[in-house]
Formats: structure tokens, C-alpha cells, sequence
């Protein structure tokens, strides 16, 4: 049977780790009790499971590819009222949300789904998943700043681990640099190249894992092909396992 949190996630209501809140809130009832653990083992075709009194119903998984333009909030819905990635997407009948972040001047590859399991996986830095950008940045870095971007920078929550840079265009008023990372710290790539100097005026990330943007303009999306979903999942759990 599976786990509770990991129950909620693939119903869609959250990712996996925002499950696991929610469940040590109290705002999950089984069989009408509230249950805090979110390892507690669920029967879905027994058990009835509630989220803020609302039943939950297991929903076909959807992947959609998406290219973000600058400008909507990777998020399903704000309280302020702005703009959300959502809002690029027809109506859809699933309850969707974005696989981790990018920040609203951030364009490029995100992940749109309702598997929470995957998100987990995408997101967690255990998993280790390679995330690849494209940052236009000022200035011309040289290799001594390269040199340290890879090592890895020491940010105030702590250090970034390694990376790999790629110097794509190198110029004297600006240059674009590739890099890619496996954390996902809130705007790390930008504080990443602000602390050796050059600050980061447009960035775009181009892949994640085995998933890269492809042809896709800015604002366009797509469903992803077998193939990818099972390249995916694959990237996240090679062993075949799942916890």
C-alpha cells in the first residue's frame, strides 16, 4: 500500500514534501480520524482520504513541457493576484503544478504535472538531478571566475557544491556562459555569477536532466513524449525503486 504523502501527491493536491506538511498540520483525515504520520500506509480503493475536508481522487498523470517567458510566477495560483505559469496552459480537467521554480525574470525549461512523486524527485537535492542555464551576464569572466563558479561559491546559507561552465560568447561590455548545477536554491545561478563579479541580466535554463527545451518559443508548451516520461523517471530513480 502506499504512503500517505506519497498518496496526496500522486492525487495532485501537492508535491510529495508539501504533503508531508500538510499531513503533520493535521489537515488530513483517513476514514474520517487525523492521522500525522506521513508514512502511514493507505489502501486508496478502501480508505477514504480527506485534505481540508475534501476527498481526494487519484487523477491520470500529465507531463507537460513548458518554455516560460519572463514575466508569470512559477506557481499554481497567488494570493496577490499575478500571473502564473498556469495561465499560459488551456483549462485542464487535472490539477496541475509547477516542478520546482524558476524566478519570474527567469525564462526556459519547466516541468508541468500533477506527479508529485516526480516532483519530489526533481526538486530534492539528494537526487542530484542536473539542471543546465544559459546566463548572459556582464563583463567577460575569466577562467580564474569559471574556476570558481565550478568549485562552487560559499552563499550565506552555505555552499552551492560544484558545477560545469562553458564559455559560449565571450565579449567585452557582456558574455554568456553555460553552466550547469544540481542544487536549486532561490536564485542561486544569478547570486552564483553576481559573487565573482558579473552580474546576470537574462537567464534561460535549457535542460533538466534528460529533458532539454528544444525548439519550444518562449510561452509555448508540449506534452511530454513516452519516451521522455520514461527518460525522466528513469534520471530520477535508476535503481527502478520507489520510496
Amino acid at each position: 500500500m502506499p504512503r500517505l504523502s506519497k498518496l496526496i501527491a500522486d492525487a495532485g493536491i501537492a508535491s510529495r514534501r508539501k504533503a508531508a506538511d500538510l499531513i503533520r498540520a493535521g489537515r488530513v483525515r483517513v476514514d474520517g480520524e487525523v492521522v500525522a504520520e506521513p508514512g502511514r500506509p493507505v489502501d486508496p480503493e478502501t480508505q477514504r482520504v480527506e485534505v481540508d475536508g475534501r476527498p481526494i481522487a487519484l487523477q491520470p498523470k500529465r507531463y507537460l513541457l513548458l518554455n516560460k517567458p519572463r514575466g508569470p510566477i512559477s506557481a499554481a495560483a497567488d494570493a496577490r493576484g499575478r500571473r502564473t505559469v498556469l495561465d499560459l496552459l488551456p483549462d485542464m480537467t487535472e490539477r496541475l503544478y509547477p516542478a520546482g521554480r524558476l524566478d519570474a525574470d527567469t525564462e526556459g525549461l519547466l516541468l508541468i504535472t500533477n506527479d508529485g512523486d516526480l516532483t519530489y524527485r526533481l526538486t530534492h537535492p539528494r537526487f542530484g538531478i542536473e539542471k543546465v542555464y544559459e546566463a548572459e551576464v556582464k563583463g567577460r569572466p575569466s577562467q580564474a571566475d569559471l574556476a570558481a563558479l565550478e568549485k562552487g561559491i560559499v552563499l550565506e546559507e552555505g555552499p552551492t557544491g560544484t558545477a560545469h561552465t562553458k564559455l559560449l560568447r565571450a565579449g567585452k561590455n557582456s558574455s554568456r556562459v553555460e553552466i550547469a548545477v544540481h542544487a536549486g536554491r532561490k536564485r542561486m545561478v544569478r547570486r552564483m555569477f553576481e559573487a565573482v563579479g558579473h552580474p546576470v541580466t537574462a537567464l534561460r535554463r535549457t535542460r533538466i536532466g534528460p529533458l532539454t527545451l528544444g525548439d519550444l518559443q518562449p510561452g509555448q508548451w508540449r506534452p511530454l513524449t513516452p519516451a521522455e516520461i520514461t527518460a525522466l523517471k528513469t534520471a530520477v530513480d535508476p535503481s527502478g525503486t520507489k520510496t
